[in-house]
């Protein structure tokens, strides 16, 4: 299955885009990589975030049956507590 983003040009005009834009996938709670995986076309050049393109990205997820999620970083332990071995 195919997704399409939407650009709008001058004067309000709407044209089929080559890819979503970094915002639009950050908003959607898409990674980089993960949507790279699940092949949905992304255009570095574009800057624009546009609703209906989210929109489009969210729904496309539902129907594939995967959740969006946002990478967490990960806890590093703290230097200055000490081990429980050390005790």
């Amino acid at each position: 299955m195919k997704i399409q983003s939407v650009v709008r040009k001058e004067k309000s005009s709407i044209r089929k885009g080559k890819g979503f834009s970094r915002g639009e996938l950050k908003e959607a709670k898409i990674d980089f990589k993960q949507a790279l995986k699940l092949a949905i076309p992304i255009d570095l050049r574009r800057k624009t975030k546009h609703p209906e393109n989210v929109k489009i990205i969210k729904e496309h997820m539902r129907k594939m049956g995967l959740k969006s999620k946002k990478r967490k970083k990960e806890v590093l332990p703290d230097k200055r507590r000490k081990h429980p071995k050390d005790q």
